[in-house]
């Protein structure tokens, strides 16, 4: 018997697509880049420009744009770009560097990383480990902040480089990307480098320390730990600005996404009904029915009872045990995804169709898990999956939730933060860390669970946000998490009896539990 899906049941609300979607976002940008230009001017204008996004925003090409546009203004000569990460300022130099001309972007790295650069990074920027010995036909620096925030390295660009055009720092402008994930203090560090930043970044974005952990707790106004637009979002001198519409997810993500950005004036999608798609293969029972609610497009999640204990709420074998079951004949049997493709502006131009053994930039399936303990279980069930169907490197990957912000791929699997849990805490309710797990599939969405997840949250007290708002870490209330679970489509598994559970012994290949609907 098939597993039986109940739709979502989030209300239904009217979205633009296609070149009607992509509009909002060049609109929005160019509002940031006219606050910019009004600032470069010196006449009027802020001196912090927010330009905010949603996951999949295409938020990468707007700060491009903006970089160039800024360079066309007279009254800016040099402009810096940082991130808290050499992940993130990597192929930010490349993309620059394209955009621009090799000559004009330099990425300012440690020594020690430049041996490991990508290749299309070398071949569309300069590099340099000292100020030195940065080209001066280079308009563009782009570093991490550690890199350029480090102690005395203000002083040694503006004597190597000189005076940007307003005379007294190295840069017009400082340009950040993934704002939101710099926390205040590192910020503090590079602020200084030029009279106007500009922070470009996903709202939902974890933070690379947590907040909470406020070391000034005898001050509730300062919290160097907290992502550093939020300390002057309501600035007077800071313009603040929405890209209105996402390009990673299906059509059918977008009441997901909706409820994760539900305080936005408006948030459309790109892809309308019908331009992603996944081609299964001939799939049997519990198999069938799971891989095709996924291969809609809706976000779906599957709760599975009669399960032995997990080691601990977030580190369960059993639960994993079921997922491998699952995830097996769809691998061995191969699929693939077909995506409508676009311009700049949002029109169709064509499909691409990319199977496991095609070359592909992102990954088509990864298995995350928010724990080191909970991601080295799933790293072992895609060993044994990637060595049972030699699969090519790419096809399947496990990560921590936190390492794979900001990254893209076909099909996410993850167990939800809230399986097995007893009550809400600050770790299994964080925003971020749920915004991040549902905000990474182009195609598919697969949320496993314990069953329980309605009961758990009927009987949770209520919770109280985080007072100084940052989007990324406040705890989601439990009608939060109701409301999210609204937008998913889900059914039920159960293990028709503990006896039939089989799990892994090390060194063999046993078979996998038996796992039936009922």
């Amino acid at each position: 018997m098939p597993i039986h899906f109940t739709p979502p049941t989030h209300e239904t609300i009217h979205s633009r697509h296609h070149e009607q979607a992509a509009a909002g976002n060049l609109e929005a940008t160019k509002l940031a880049i006219s606050a910019l230009a009004n600032a470069l001017s010196q006449a009027i204008g802020p001196n912090k420009i927010l330009l905010r996004a949603a996951a999949g925003a295409g938020k990468s090409y707007a700060l491009v744009r903006m970089v160039r546009e800024s360079l066309d203004d007279p009254s800016c000569t040099r402009v810096a770009v940082t991130a808290f990460a050499n992940k993130q300022v990597f192929p930010l130099a490349a993309d620059l560097g394209k955009a621009l001309g090799p000559d004009k972007v330099c990425l300012f790295v440690k020594a020690d990383r430049i041996p490991d650069l990508p290749a299309d990074v070398l071949a569309n920027a300069s590099v340099a480990s000292s100020a030195k010995d940065i080209p001066i036909s280079c308009s563009v620096i782009v570093g991490v902040s550690h890199k350029l925030g480090a102690q005395g390295e203000a002083s040694r660009l503006l004597s190597c480089l000189g005076p940007a055009h307003n005379g007294s720092a190295p840069f017009d402008v400082l340009f950040v990307d993934e704002a939101w994930q710099l926390p205040l203090h590192r910020y503090g560090t590079v602020e200084g480098l030029a009279p106007i930043s500009v922070g470009v970044g996903d709202v939902g974005q974890l933070p690379p320390i947590d907040p909470s952990q406020n070391p000034w707790r005898g001050d509730p106004g300062y919290n160097p730990y907290r992502a550093w637009p939020t300390a002057h979002e309501r600035s007077p001198t800071t313009f603040v600005v929405d890209l209105p519409a996402v390009w990673r997810p299906t059509a059918a993500q977008l009441p997901l996404w909706r409820a994760f950005y539900g305080d936005w004036d408006a948030l459309d999608c790109v892809a309308a009904d019908g331009d992603r798609s996944i081609e299964l293969p001939h799939l049997e029972g519990d198999a069938e029915s799971l891989w095709a609610a996924v291969a809609t497009g809706t976000p779906t999640l599957l709760e599975v009872e009669g399960l032995p204990a997990p080691d601990a709420p977030d580190i369960d074998p059993p639960l994993l045990r079921v997922v491998e079951d699952l995830l097996a004949p769809l691998l061995q049997r191969g699929f693939a995804t077909v995506a409508r493709r676009y311009d700049g502006l949002g029109r169709p131009e064509g499909t691409l169709r990319v199977t496991a053994e095609a070359d592909h930039d992102d990954p088509l399936i990864v298995l995350l898990a928010t724990r080191n303990q909970a991601v080295d279980d799933a790293t072992e069930v895609v060993d044994r999956l990637v060595a049972k169907f030699d699969l090519p490197d790419g096809v399947l990957v496990a990560s921590t939730v936190d390492s794979w912000q900001g990254q893209t791929n076909a099909i996410t699997i993850a167990i939800h933060p809230l399986s097995g849990a007893e009550e809400l805490d600050e770790f299994n309710s964080a925003f971020g860390r749920l915004a991040v797990t549902c905000t990474r599939a182009t195609h598919g969405l697969l949320l496993v669970a314990r069953a329980g997840l309605d009961d758990l949250l009927d009987e949770a007290p209520a919770r109280p946000g985080t007072p100084l708002g940052e989007p990324g870490t406040r705890s989601l209330p439990r009608q939060t998490h109701q409301r999210i679970l609204k937008a998913f489509c889900r059914g039920t598994l159960s293990i028709g009896h503990l006896a039939e559970f089989v799990p892994i012994t090390p060194g063999t290949d046993a078979p996998l539990a038996r796992v039936t609907n009922v």
